[in-house]
């Protein structure tokens, strides 16, 4: 019997407009998946307030965690009240909600009189936004007939401790998912799972990080050999380009891994790559679709396999600065790169772009403009001694600069496309800075300056629909 698995994000059950439209959604698949697990994630905006009010809780203030916890139990009260007319069966969602609120202010209180905010109290106190969202989409869908069972998936996923990343046991959580779940699917119940949150072997509540809730519905899809998973969101799909930048940027129908995990990296609004890994390895089709626009298809993500358009979707990285570390008496040094990328490791700032001529007399790379400061600072640090003997010249920061990035596998096999491109920036007066590209040739990366994002952007998708 077929299985299906269905993420929502906190857009989809963000009012309870919302949640009607996504209850619609269920109530529809179910009718051609009798096997349907859904995955939500908090209502919008719940995640970021509970990680607030731990916060400013762990800095001495000990009253605006108080005033969240009042909008949280008014935003998921009106909800559902706005949902369920029937006082049966608003009860017991009420109850459940009031609960994990106050258990919210309890861990906030502990926060506070210790003073530090430790990564399992994160942990436990962004978990909270999950488990009351699927109580009301839950008890929504029993009010119109189709059986539902909201189910932590602390009860599913089993991870290790590494808190607010922790790092899924994949053959525990297979079992546990299938002791747990089967039974109900079997039955023809839905279990609106909580996306995000795993716990220990011991139960201790983890959080999977960045893109946990895709990530959610990616393990449980594995772990109960689903023929697809589903990704609702707000937009139609994986796009060519901002919208916002080109207006006439279109829907693509399908991507490859690779080009996903491009996309992902240089800033497109799509999955993460650990969320895709494991349904494409498992052959289970990796559905992106429009909670508020159902009738679209939405993009299909497949495995590598090098071929469709030349250019598929261009990508924006604001806010990027270039440093260039730069010497004469770097030429046949051994280390120097793994010196510099140590010292920007020490400063806990992540690298974007690298390039270097081969010539070894540069390294250039990107990093958020934000660490600009401390970036030079750990870098003149660590060449201190080069930079007084002259070897290194100076360490240079280009600020104001951004990455535009051109992404499709068929670029590889097409000559000339990095001609065509830089042909279209030229003829658009757009001085490219540097450029990158790995040896996939899945992706080409051009640093230009700020000022010129929006047009090189739009130079280069006209090469994708020209």
């Amino acid at each position: 019997m077929k299985t299906l698995v269905m993420k929502f994000g906190g857009t989809s059950v963000g009012n309870a407009e919302a949640i009607r439209k996504t209850a619609d959604i269920i109530r529809s698949a179910h009718t051609d998946w009798p096997r349907l697990v859904v995955v939500a994630s908090a209502m919008s905006g719940v995640t970021d307030a509970l990680l607030k009010g731990a916060h400013t809780a762990a800095e001495g203030d000990a009253a605006a965690f108080r005033s969240i916890a009042r909008d949280l139990r008014n935003k998921h009260f009106a909800a559902l009240d706005n949902l369920l007319k029937d006082s049966a069966l608003l009860q017991k969602p009420r109850s459940v909600v009031e609960a994990y609120v106050a258990e919210f202010e309890s861990l906030c209180h502990a926060v506070n009189v210790l003073g530090e905010a430790s990564a399992r109290a994160l942990d436990a106190i962004s978990s909270l936004g999950e488990r009351m969202s699927i109580q009301l989409i839950a008890a929504y869908l029993n009010s119109t007939g189709l059986k539902a069972e909201p189910i932590e998936s602390t009860e599913l996923v089993v991870t290790d401790a590494n808190y607010q990343s922790a790092n899924p046991n994949a053959d525990l959580t297979r079992a546990h998912t299938q002791a747990r779940l089967n039974p109900l699917l079997d039955s023809g119940v839905v279990p609106i799972v909580t996306g995000f949150i795993g716990a220990t072997p011991q139960g201790i509540v983890t959080t999977l990080g960045r893109g946990g809730s895709d990530y959610s519905g990616a393990l449980l899809g594995v772990a109960l050999d689903a023929d697809e998973v589903w990704i609702w969101t707000d937009v139609d799909g994986v796009m060519t380009t901002d919208p916002r930048i080109v207006p006439a940027a279109q829907t693509l129908p399908e991507l490859t891994f690779r080009e996903i995990s491009e996309l992902a990296y240089y800033g497109a609004k799509v999955l993460h790559p650990k969320t895709i890994r494991p349904v494409i390895e498992h052959g289970i089709a990796l559905w992106i679709k429009n909670t508020f626009n159902p009738s679209q298809p939405g993009t299909r993500i497949v495995r590598d396999n090098g071929h469709g358009g030349v250019i598929k979707a261009v990508t924006v990285i604001r806010g990027q600065s270039m440093l260039t570390v730069e010497g004469r008496g770097m030429l046949g040094v051994p280390g120097v790169a793994a010196r510099t990328f140590g010292a920007v490791a020490h400063a806990h700032t992540s690298v974007s772009l690298i390039t270097q001529a081969s010539s070894e007399q540069s390294i250039c790379f990107t990093v958020p403009a934000a660490s600009t400061p401390t970036v030079v600072t750990a870098l003149q640090d660590e060449f201190r001694r080069e930079l007084e003997q002259q070897n290194i010249d100076a360490v240079i920061a280009l600020e104001n600069v951004v990455i535009v990035t051109a992404v499709g596998a068929g670029m590889r096999h097409t000559p000339g496309i990095a001609g065509r491109i830089f042909t279209a920036l030229g003829t658009h007066g757009i001085n490219v800075i540097a450029i990158a590209q790995g040896s996939s040739e899945c992706s080409i990366s051009l640093i230009v300056d700020a000022k010129d994002a929006d047009e090189a952007v739009r130079a280069i998708h006209r090469l994708i629909v020209s």
